[in-house]
């Protein structure tokens, strides 16, 4: 069941001046497939993705957020088959945003139509050299109280490129060593939640980083996951509030999610495994201050 925010603080919270509504950033699935190999997940899958299942599965994933979050649509370009993948986009935070420069040039002519969207959105467009590659909220999370940026580096972001984060914003960056190629990208395998709590699946990290890791995060608020969630994405979640939506997890895990409160939100993504992506994947955190809606307001259907 979604939960819709209340009524009476509606009109507060559509405002902006406490807790605006968050807004995500997605794209339609209508060139999907997955047609080449950059990541291991993609091997054995060419040209095996269902488009109609995979739409089925992006619009119930769509509807799901569309009831906590006001989602925003970019046009899907044919030709760029990862777009969906909107998480890669770039990485956004108080009317900034970085536009990924992608390591692989089968996804770099998606930088273009980002970053115009991003332009008409009224958002500050930053560049990095194409020399330093960094995907995005793939590869970059922000803390719960947004005063750290975990940052990941090893197969698609560079570390030269966190220097460049760090002055951008003023703010800490931490960067986190990926040493299994089967996580490539932050986002599959470490998730800051809104409690505080972190899920994370240490083995995708150097000694070096899981220390780092737990320095931060004290035992009581890590979550580690098994080697059968990590396989299902169970970290590539999106967080909203005491919501989790996420793609298929063990009921182990599951429980532990609600013993802390949390709603846990299943919805099936096996068509984006397939390509190496899942929930968390799919979306961008947007500057919610730019995106000021109603939280009903029809701005787009999930299609």
């Amino acid at each position: 069941m979604i939960t819709e925010p209340d009524k009476e603080n509606e009109e507060e919270t559509i405002s902006g001046e406490n807790n605006p509504v968050p807004a995500l950033l997605m794209c339609p699935p209508r060139f999907y497939d997955v047609s080449y190999v950059i990541n291991p997940w993609m091997r054995g899958n060419l040209g095996k993705a269902s488009l109609s299942l995979a739409m089925q599965q992006w619009q119930k994933l769509c509807r799901v957020l569309s009831g906590m979050a006001h989602v925003l649509l970019v046009e899907p370009v044919a030709g760029s088959p990862d777009m969906v993948f909107t998480a890669n986009a770039g990485l956004a935070h108080a009317g900034i945003v970085v536009i990924s420069s992608f390591y692989y040039p089968e996804r770099q002519n998606e930088e273009t139509h980002f970053r115009r969207w991003f332009t008409d959105a009224g958002y500050r467009v930053a560049d990095l050299p194409r020399e330093i590659p960094f995907e995005g909220e793939g590869d970059a999370l922000f803390s719960s109280n947004g005063l750290r940026l975990w940052v990941g580096y090893g197969y698609r972001t560079r570390e030269s490129s966190h220097a460049i984060l760090r002055d951008l914003w003023a703010i800490e960056v931490a960067g986190l060593h990926l040493v299994d190629p089967r996580f490539y990208h932050l986002d599959t395998c470490f998730a800051p939640l809104k409690d505080g709590s972190l899920l994370y699946f240490p083995p995708a990290f150097d000694k070096t980083s899981v220390a780092r890791i737990e320095a931060y995060y004290p035992p009581a608020q890590r979550i580690v996951i098994s080697e059968e969630d990590a396989m299902s994405f169970a970290c590539n979640a999106v967080n909203i509030g005491k919501t989790i939506v996420l793609n298929r997890i063990s009921s182990e895990l599951e429980c532990k999610l609600k013993v802390r409160g949390f709603q846990v939100i299943q919805v099936e993504l096996s068509e984006f495994l397939k390509a190496g992506g899942a929930a968390k994947c799919l979306v961008m955190q947007l500057t919610p201050e730019l995106h000021l809606q109603p939280l009903n307001h029809p701005v787009r259907p999930c299609n």
